[in-house]
Order: structure tokens, then sequence, then C-alpha cells
């Protein structure tokens, strides 16, 4: 029987992928980590076989995905086609959990509104403004963007399905207003709750229920709710006592794979769980940490055999790994195709050491 890990890898499409296109990928996946966009793009260039980073740029550019915050108030990309119905089902806890800094830092209800009226008109007409230049434009209307309030504005009039992000030119976002988007799809909160708990079973099962509160970021009686409702096309399975649902699609084949991965910071292939030990061993799990946020893993039949950086060089890029142990010859070779899928994909010689 493969591991939970190995059939995560299949059903997250990074193993014996089919996938063709970004939106088809998204219309999978709902969403993807996005707080670092590079390693967003890479998330979804190792899902897309022989995709390439211009191809996924692309699509973020003709707005097929866009970038917002969504689950759990973090950086996520997502499917044009599903931000009006994600965000009218998250988005009321997250800005009803920011209420004690909107405090902190001065932004009353009357503020906030101030604030998104500025940003919306700032980007009417089908208007793309960078970052700096929709703050100055909060700036310009009297409205003080020092500190954490810019950033808290920017999620705010994000979170109210008023502005998102498309691509991000040397570490500043574009955006644009959500009268640029084509979609109109709207769902009855039951019926996106559905939607939500059919598409993360299907994508990133095995999982528990405990997962999937932690991954949507919706209160456990929401979430049990959403679970409950397409319980009939699930399996439940007890995996080492603890009770496991999978979806009725399986894609996973009986012989497991050796394939490596160098997953960026936030992948989901991690951050769709709560509990993450079918991947990673817990006494790895600080070496995953920074002071500035999660690094990136190598990942090998399924589990996590270390960390790595990425550093550009004149023509190239170097690849530095930090594996727990010394890898074998077999381990070697693995990450020496992952390594070229990685090169094929940014357009570059890629160096690993």
């Amino acid at each position: 029987m493969l591991t939970v890990a190995v059939q995560r890898l299949h059903n997250q499409y990074l193993l014996h992928s089919k996938m063709c296109t970004p939106g088809e990928l998204m219309a999978k996946l709902v969403v993807v980590q996005g707080q670092d966009y590079a390693g967003g793009k890479w998330g979804m260039g190792l899902r897309l076989p022989k995709s390439t980073d211009l191809e996924v740029e692309a699509a973020i550019a003709d707005k097929t995905i866009v970038r917002t915050w969504a689950l759990r108030g973090t950086l996520h990309l997502v499917a044009e086609a599903d931000i009006r119905w994600l965000l009218a089902l998250v988005a009321p806890r997250i800005i009803a959990h920011n209420a004690s800094m909107y405090r902190k830092l001065e932004l009353d209800e009357r503020t906030l509104a101030r604030s998104n009226a500025a940003l919306a008109k700032a980007l009417r007409g089908g208007k793309q403004l960078n970052r700096t230049q929709l703050l100055a434009s909060l700036e310009k209307s009297g409205i003080s963007t020092q500190g954490l309030r810019a950033v808290h504005m920017l999620q705010r009039a994000s979170l109210d399905a008023l502005i998102c992000q498309t691509i991000t030119v040397r570490g500043n976002p574009t955006y644009i207003g959500f009268d640029q988007l084509k979609t109109r799809v709207k769902m009855r909160r039951s019926q996106a709750l559905a939607e939500l708990a059919t598409r993360y079973f299907e994508s990133r099962s095995p999982a528990t229920l405990q997962d999937f509160v932690w991954w949507s970021g919706l209160s456990p009686a929401d979430a049990r709710a959403g679970l409950e409702s397409i319980q009939s096309q699930l399996l439940e399975k007890s995996i080492s006592g603890q009770s496991y649902w999978l979806s009725h699609i399986v894609r996973t084949r009986s012989t497991p794979s050796s394939a490596a991965y160098f997953l960026p910071a936030y992948d989901e292939y991690l951050f769709s769980y709560k509990d993450r030990s079918d991947s990673i061993e817990p006494r790895h799990v600080r070496t995953m940490t920074a002071r500035n946020g999660f690094l990136s893993t190598v990942v090998v039949d399924g589990k996590v055999v270390g960390t790595w950086k990425r550093t550009l060089q004149k023509g190239a890029a170097l690849i530095k790994t930090n594996l727990f142990d010394p890898p074998t010859p077999a381990m070697r070779r693995t990450l020496t195709v992952a390594t070229e899928r990685y090169g094929q994909f940014i357009g570059m010689p890629v160096i690993l050491r």
C-alpha cells in the first residue's frame, strides 16, 4: 500500500500529472500559496509538466489567475473564476479576526470605507497601478499609509472584493480593480462550503477534518458542515488510529515513485495540512524554519529530506542543498533530474551543490 505522503504526491498533481494549463490546474487546486510570488509560480510549474515561468506569468498577466489574500488571510494565487465565491465564504472571518489590529492601527470602519473608496477610484476604468502608486493615491486622499496601515488597507479592499493583484515586478505587485475580472460566479454559503470541501479532498487527500479546518481557515463548525455535505463522495479510512478522508476519484498508481522535488517555501504539499508528520519527521521541523519564515524543502519519496536555496549568478542559477543525511547514489540521480526540471522552468542552466 502506498504511504499517505506518496498518495498526496499523486493527488496534488506532483506525480504523474497530466495537467496542461495553469487554468486547468487551478480549477483542481482552488488556490496555491502565494506569499512568495516566485515560489507560487514554481509551485504551479511543479504540477505542470514542461511548463515555464513565462507561461505561468502569462496566465497571471491575462488575469486567468490572480493573487489576493484568501485562506487564513494569507496571499494565494486563485483562479479568476473562483475568486468571488471564495472571498464571500472566507473574508468575513478574516475581517473579524483583524478587528484588534484595526483598532491598534486606528483603522476604524469609517477610515477603511474611505481607503476602500480611494483604492477603487484609483483603479477605475481599467487602470493598473503598482503598490507604490496605490499607496501614493491613499496619501493624496489624506489617508496615512505609515507602518502596517498600508498592508491592512490593501488587504481589506481585497477581502471586500474591490481590488486584487496580477503580476509582480521586482517585488512590487500590480493591482487591478474587480471590475476588470470577467467572472460573476456567486454561490449560496452552503454550496460554497461543499465546493471548497469537494475540491480540497479531491486534490489533497488523504486528509483529516483537522487538516481541512487549518487549510481553509473556516470555523470547525463550518468545515465540518462542508465535509458532511459531501461525505457520500468520500471514503473514510483509519490510518494509525487517525480518521482520514479520501476522494472516490483515485489517481494513485500501485507502485511508488522515487521522484525528487525542490519545493518552494510555502508549497501546498506541506501547507495543506495541519499535521505534516506524514511528510516530515518531527525532529526535522525546526530545520525548515528561518527568521523570516519557512525555507524551501527538498522532497524525495514524499518525505522532506532537507532544504535548499537558490542564488542567481551570471548566466546560471546555483541551488545549494542542506540535506539531513548524506545522499545515496540513487538520491543524487533523482536530485539531478529535479535540477534539470527547475532549469527548464526558469529558462537557464542550474548548478546543483
